[in-house]
């Protein structure tokens, strides 16, 4: 068993990129293929060509709807922002997966409090808001293969990161530990999270380094620092 994984990558957060990459490997048992989504490549290889959008947060706003293209419209591969660390082997991710769904995410019902988040960056609300922060593809689904390479360059954020590309009942639904908000699934969920995800900003920012999991980041990271140079 081998799975292909993306990682949102944005330059403002390497080390986060980093640390959710060497959480994932240290616990998985099955290969895992990391790939990280960085738009410079994107762009040179022409894959890339919106325009900057003022209102997207990170780099990887949009290249996230790359991903089937990126698998030839095959198999399944898995997309996650940056700012996770993974608690849990990404092998249970992927059991009892049916070929139905185009895709599978955490179908939160989301609405932060915070106006902003990360380093200072306009917190914005609409629906269906983090089902797209972590996404398992099944590439060679029909309607996942209408994310072609022009329509994740034309198309409105709305009809990608709502899933209007497919139908409601091809968007399979993941446990929701598999993507825990930081200060929100807590709130409602007293059990142990698989991925934690710093939506509202992670603890390599100097103002959030008192969030929930915060330890658990730092722990990472301090071990992802002293191993990196033998990996």
């Amino acid at each position: 068993m081998s799975i292909n994984f993306f990682i949102g990558y944005d330059s403002k957060e390497d080390i986060a990129y980093r640390v959710c990459k060497y959480s994932l490997l240290k616990r998985s048992t099955v290969e895992v293929k990391v790939m990280s989504l960085k738009l410079d490549e994107l762009v040179s290889r022409k894959l890339y060509t919106r325009d900057i959008d003022p209102l997207a947060s990170t780099q990887f706003t949009y290249s996230r709807f790359l991903v089937p293209h990126l698998m030839n419209y095959k198999g399944w591969a898995v997309f996650c922002d940056c700012d996770f660390i993974f608690l849990n082997d990404v092998k249970n991710l992927m059991e009892n997966l049916d070929t139905s769904k185009a895709v599978y995410c955490v179908k939160h019902d989301y609405t932060p409090k915070e106006k902003h988040k990360m380093d200072g960056q306009k917190q914005t609300i609409y629906p269906r808001k983090n089902w797209s922060s972590f996404i398992v593809f099944n590439c060679s689904h029909p309607s996942t293969k209408k994310l072609s390479v022009q329509t994740v360059n034309k198309e409105s954020g709305a009809f990608l990161h709502q899933f209007q590309w497919c139908n409601d009942d091809e968007i399979g639904s993941l446990d929701e530990r598999w993507n825990w908000l930081e200060g929100w699934t807590s709130s409602h969920n007293n059990q142990t999270p698989f991925a934690v995800h710093y939506t509202r900003g992670g603890p390599w920012f100097t103002e959030w380094q008192d969030v929930e999991y915060a330890e658990n980041w730092i722990s990472e990271r301090d071990e992802y620092l002293s191993n990196k140079f033998s990996l």
